[in-house]
């Protein structure tokens, strides 16, 4: 039996993956009354070049595979998705700069990237302001997650697997091995989780040889349940807020990003659009203590976006501008940065997706944040592989 914990899009994906192995036995453990209720629904569904990263991160690697594999997949199965581009603009000399390192990122790894020349900025996007320039990514685009995720649920389900929801895990506990000579700690012998049924308080113990840690908000609570206290971390948790704005103009027919500043736990609020053609903003960053603080915030918070959307879209009318949802992203420090191109920036964390120094049977990943919705299929032949060759 194996077990897959988080049943987010990375978790889907892993166990999709694993459960098209002849003779294996794949669950898929979720906390939530549904898949996907928490970070993988709470982001911008974009699909990313992967621009943003160090050349040999595994956050490129992956993303760049991954984006692939997705657009692939997404065809292949109809799911709603949209290659809307994205313009990356500048207000300055300093953030021309930045967009001048990142277009020789890109192309030192392939990825395509041009400068707009500003008579055609202004014929395509006339409301925008980029007064330094304009970067685009062709590849760049948007994603119905909520599509996906159903279509990666159905397709493990068809393969076998089975979906437990509403189960959270108090208790990981290593087997002793059969091999005297082993540490009785290492999990050589497998794994006992200890489980409670959310709606019931139920309690179950199950065991397996194989445990995969997807579980992101979650996940170093997992990992601290499983490793030695000298090797627990501590969770870390960025909250964003994300802006709706109905009014018809101004309007764009492409994402707009502003220039990334280094060190930076976000990208910047951003504007993005559904697959309906709707605006919004965002995310802002907002260190928060709990994985639970999903309330947005006016006020301050309100008047910083505004000030930051009016950067690149002047004509916005702020009283228009209404806080809509939040997501929180999993960090594995209070400083750690989405990384700015080749050096990556003061404060990058990479993905941590690893087998665990002194066990068997357990892959960790933590702080899987943007751009694991873009990574996900790639993420899952790594797992598979990190498991099995």
């Amino acid at each position: 039996m194996l077990y897959v914990i988080g049943g987010g899009v990375i978790g889907l994906a892993i166990a999709r993956q694993l459960a098209r192995r002849e003779g294996t036995s794949t669950i898929l453990i979720e906390r939530n009354e549904g898949v996907g209720m928490e970070t993988s629904s709470r982001n911008s569904e974009v699909i990313h070049a992967g621009l943003y990263y160090p050349p040999t991160s595994l956050k490129t690697t992956l993303c760049l595979n991954g984006k692939e594999q997705l657009y692939t997949l997404l065809r292949k199965q109809s799911i709603p998705h949209a290659r809307t581009g994205k313009w990356i603009v500048a207000q300055n000399p300093e953030e021309l700069s930045a967009l001048e390192r990142l277009h020789s990122h890109g192309t030192s790894l392939s990825i395509p990237t041009r400068f707009v020349p500003p008579p055609e900025a202004q014929e395509r996007e006339p409301e925008v302001r980029a007064t330094h320039g304009v970067l685009e990514s062709p590849s760049t685009g948007i994603v119905d997650s909520h599509a996906l995720m159903t279509y990666l649920r159905g397709d493990f389900e068809d393969r076998g697997g089975d979906v437990a929801l509403n189960t959270s895990i108090t208790d990981i506990s290593p087997l002793p091995s059969t091999h005297t000579t082993r540490n009785a700690s290492d999990g050589a012998g497998g794994y006992t989780l200890t489980t409670v049924d959310r709606a019931t308080e139920a309690q179950a113990s199950l065991t397996t040889s194989t445990l995969i840690n997807a579980a992101g908000l979650g996940a170093i609570d997992i990992s601290n349940l499983v490793l030695p206290p000298h090797r627990h971390r501590t969770a870390y948790f960025a909250k964003g807020t994300y802006y709706s704005y109905a009014p018809s103009h101004p309007r764009t027919r492409t994402l707009i990003y502003p220039a990334p500043g280094a060190g930076h736990a976000g990208l910047g609020t951003h504007l993005t659009l559904d697959l309906a053609g709707r605006i919004r903003f965002g995310p802002d960053v907002e260190w928060v203590d709990s994985p639970s603080d999903l309330t947005p915030r006016g006020g301050p918070k309100l008047d910083e976006a505004i000030a930051a959307v009016r950067g690149y879209l002047p004509g916005i009318q702020a009283d228009e501008l209404i806080p809509d949802y939040c997501g929180i992203r999993p960090k594995m420090g209070r400083q750690a940065s989405v990384g700015q191109g080749e050096g990556g920036g003061s404060g990058f964390e990479d993905f941590w997706i690893r087998r665990e120094e002194g066990t068997e049977g357990f892959v960790n990943l933590l702080g899987i944040e943007s751009p694991g919705l873009t990574s996900s299929l790639a993420i899952a032949d790594m797992v598979e592989g990190l498991l099995y060759r």
